[in-house]
């Protein structure tokens, strides 16, 4: 941060932005503890000089850059507002956003109406999405009928998908909530697992109850299962069941067979919502076995009231280095398919293995 009495004229061909902080929002709010919000900008636009005096801030540099900063600290504080506090991945997220913008790839939705839309609130937090995409997906489970939200580990699939179903059902829009896997393994085997069936098949829905807990009171879960109002149960379970009034979520969906998937998406019945979540690149089936959410998207895309929302590395919400794991990954899948366990190059020979 450059603290000083007065900001520098702009030179030839350089233009001038001033921002004044209102007195109720604190300087820190703004530029971080130790200024750490502050750092994230500049190390965002290194060509712009950036000063702050008191509660006046300006940037001088190229006009696209200094224009650029006015409406990124213009979004920040749309956002403080609001009485949520700004985080260096929310900063990083909105000059993200707002370069999109600037290269005529930007969406209708600014920074700021992606950061404040609040899904669910509980026990202190709230879960809201933290990228544009996932801005999408969650606004596409509003409008559709059946939303396929597809993408890497760490993307918010599931979980923004499951606080939507507990939205859905405290706002009674639904009876119930149903939450399904298939009991596919990831390199082992259900049988060598110890205990009953039950016992056996819970290490596979256990990301669904962990993610329960974060959005309910965890007292109130065994009493609402008991009850039949959330169920969560094996894909195998769905099957000869029509499902009304409740809103359905399929989890690790690649890992169904074609007629797995066929078999689950008739289950619809009235007044219910799907939400079918999973990573195409993350299959552990048995050789030979297609994934049901890879054909799904040849047969469905196109079709009136299903959604489509595919989500990137770019949308990973985890630590940072998950986002570039799944890129390393991404890189090294476009030069190379595994198949039985040994790599080669794509090309004819790679024609119709796994792919994005």
């Amino acid at each position: 941060m450059t603290q000083t009495p007065t900001a520098p004229s702009p030179a030839e061909g350089q233009a001038r932005a001033h921002f004044t902080v209102p007195a109720q929002h604190p300087m820190v709010t703004v530029l971080g503890s130790g200024d750490s919000l502050l750092r994230v900008i500049e190390k965002a636009f290194p060509a712009a000089d950036i000063h702050v005096r008191g509660n006046e801030i300006s940037a001088v540099g190229d006009a696209g850059e200094v224009a650029l900063i006015q409406r990124l600290f213009d979004e920040m504080m749309l956002v403080l507002r609001t009485g949520q506090p700004m985080t260096e991945d929310a900063v990083e997220r909105s000059i993200a956003m707002l370069r999109a913008s600037e290269n005529g790839e930007g969406p209708e939705e600014t920074p700021a109406q992606v950061l404040t839309q609040n899904i669910l609130s509980s026990r202190g937090r709230t879960i809201r999405p933290k990228t544009l995409n996932q801005k999408r997906y969650v606004d596409a489970i509003d409008k559709h009928t059946i939303v396929f939200g597809i993408g890497p580990a760490g993307t918010g699939k599931t979980y923004l998908a499951m606080a939507k179903a507990v939205q859905a059902l405290q706002s009674k829009q639904v009876n119930r909530i149903i939450l399904t896997r298939p009991a596919v393994e990831a390199g082992e085997r259900l049988g060598f697992l110890p205990g009953t069936l039950y016992e056996k098949i819970d290490p596979y829905l256990r990301p669904l109850y962990d993610a329960l807990h974060d959005m309910l009171d965890p007292d109130s879960i065994p009493r609402l299962m008991a009850a039949g109002t959330i169920e969560v149960a094996p894909l195998a379970y769905m099957r000869g069941r029509t499902l009304n009034d409740a809103f359905i979520i399929l989890d690790e969906a690649q890992n169904t067979s074609p007629e797995q998937m066929k078999m689950f998406l008739t289950r619809l019945g009235f007044d219910s919502k799907i939400v079918i979540t999973g990573d195409v690149t993350q299959v552990d089936l048995p050789n030979g076995t297609k994934s049901g959410l890879r054909q799904v998207q040849e047969i469905l895309e196109g079709v009136e009231d299903v959604h489509f929302s595919r989500l990137s590395s770019h949308d990973v919400v985890r630590h940072k280095l998950v986002g570039r794991i799944v890129d390393a990954y991404e890189q090294y899948d476009s030069k190379y398919g595994t198949e039985n366990g040994t790599h080669k190059p794509r090309g004819k020979a790679a024609h119709g293995h796994k792919g994005k």
